[in-house]
């Protein structure tokens, strides 16, 4: 049996035919970043979905198909028509910052951690959605008629390609509307944010019978894209973890029963039908891969050999630290007003010097993630790596010794793509085991002192971005 999956992310949209043996792409294309104002991201609907249907067009051999969403972008239309209404308003769009800081003040910040175990942050798509009630006079007027439909992109693409408008429980536990231990849309939370519950896809589980797509292709399995790469790594049992170098870094482990704290996100890793509701703790860092490409695009380094081994120790122990806060801070902090810093500049520090420190940065960031989710619940060794960055072997080193754990890096580069098409053939009826496989990376003792370094930058970092923002 054979699954296409398709990967609708940030900048692209992909597709792969996943079978017993592995996978192989399809399908390519990317989309445009749309940035209409400062801070504001965008995509095209219609865009997103042209490509999502070109991918299924690529794949006329499959027997079933997977899709893994962005998360948190979402957007609203019209249930008559399907026409969408607003812009795909993306998960990196920060335009809700002040609704956000307004809720906090009103001392809702408790109520919506209860719920959801989310922070009060422009990141999840309630206060998204709620900005389009606000500011987008077709929804009011389609919520008047009874005609208004609002949701992440899965929900989007689902109505449209299948007819039913549904969404699955690890995309709804992104959107800060979704009690996490009902798995149902929650009157208060609403309410709060202005959205309409009536105007909210049904929540179904992540895999199973879902709808029928474009040429008789019936749709199997519907997931968020870091749980379907944390499937594509192999976690089964609690205690397994992954993390992924994209745009951002994201750290996932099952943690079995429902576990909240520490600044984490308590989420949803999948929900199959008939089966109860598989539990993991999130924690994101906004500013991963972004961060190297920056620092290339200012001319800081021009070939990837220049930043994939150091001659000079570390730069944390020279006292030199990056605090990768260029979007702000995610987990556990949650500071959108911090931003990103050198500290420690001599009038001997070079470009070599500015870099090794920027991935020493992310390192660290995600080292202080690790360690919040170790003080919550027990972390398997080794834990999988993959993406971009992965593929660096001196910060791959330099990660495994600052979380002090192994760390097996993935040989396959598309566990997002191989999570998403194994999904959908459960939710077919097959069971493909994939072992995980990867070189293994030994951590090494490292120094008290990086981590207390690093802390004393992000803290002054926090405090001359003016406060902080974390609910």
């Amino acid at each position: 049996m054979k699954a296409l999956a398709i990967d609708q992310g940030t900048t692209s949209t992909r597709g792969f035919v996943v079978d017993g043996t592995g996978l192989r792409q399809v399908f390519a294309r990317p989309h445009r970043q749309i940035y209409p104002a400062p801070g504001h991201v965008e995509h095209d609907p219609e865009e997103l979905l042209a490509n999502v249907a070109a991918c299924i067009a690529a794949a006329p051999g499959a027997d079933c198909a997977g899709i893994d969403n962005q998360g948190e972008s979402c957007l609203g239309w019209d249930a008559a028509t399907g026409a969408a209404i607003s812009p795909v308003i993306v998960w990196q769009d920060d335009r809700t910052a002040g609704i956000c800081d307004d809720l906090r003040r009103d001392g809702l910040g408790p109520l919506v951690r209860e719920r959801t175990g989310l922070p009060l942050d422009p990141y999840f798509s309630a206060s998204k959605l709620g900005w389009i009630m606000a500011n987008i006079p077709a929804a009011q007027d389609l919520a008047r008629r009874g005609r208004l439909r609002l949701g992440t992109t899965d929900a989007f693409f689902r109505d449209r390609l299948t007819g039913r408008f549904e969404t699955d429980p690890t995309t709804a536990s992104r959107t800060a509307l979704m009690d996490l231990r009902h798995l149902d849309w929650d009157d208060d939370l609403c309410r709060i944010f202005g959205v309409p519950r009536e105007a909210l896809p049904p929540i179904r589980p992540t895999t199973g019978a879902l709808g029928v797509l474009p040429g008789g292709l019936p749709l199997t399995a519907s997931i968020v894209d870091q749980q379907a790469a944390l499937f594509g790594h192999g976690a089964r049992e609690p205690g397994d973890a992954k993390i992924t170098f994209g745009t951002g870094a994201f750290a996932l482990v099952l943690t079995g029963a429902l576990k909240d704290g520490a600044g984490l996100l308590p989420t949803i890793a999948w929900a199959e039908a008939g089966q109860a509701p598989v539990y993991a703790l999130d924690g994101g860092v906004y500013a991963a891969a972004s961060a190297v490409n920056w620092a290339r695009g200012l001319g800081l380094f021009a070939d990837w050999t220049e930043i994939s081994a150091f001659s000079r120790p570390p730069a944390i122990s020279r006292g030199l630290a990056f605090v990768p806060a260029l979007a702000g801070l995610a987990a556990p902090h949650w500071n959108r007003q911090a931003r990103g810093s050198w500290l420690g500049l001599s009038l001997d520090t070079d470009r070599a010097d500015l870099m090794q420190a920027l991935l020493e940065g992310v390192a660290l960031r995600v080292g202080e993630v690790m360690a919040a989710m170790a003080d919550l619940t027990p972390i398997a060794a080794p834990v999988s790596i993959d993406g971009g960055m992965s593929r660096n072997p001196w910060f791959m080193q330099f990660l495994a010794d600052v979380l002090g754990r192994d760390l097996r890096v993935a040989a396959e580069p598309e566990l997002t793509a191989l999570g998403c098409g194994a999904l959908a053939l459960r939710g077919a009826g097959a069971d493909p085991a994939f072992a995980p496989d990867g070189d293994r990376i030994a951590a090494h003792p490292a120094p008290k002192e990086w981590a207390a370094t690093f802390r004393a930058a992000r803290e002054a970092v926090e405090g001359f971005g003016g406060g902080r923002s974390g609910g």
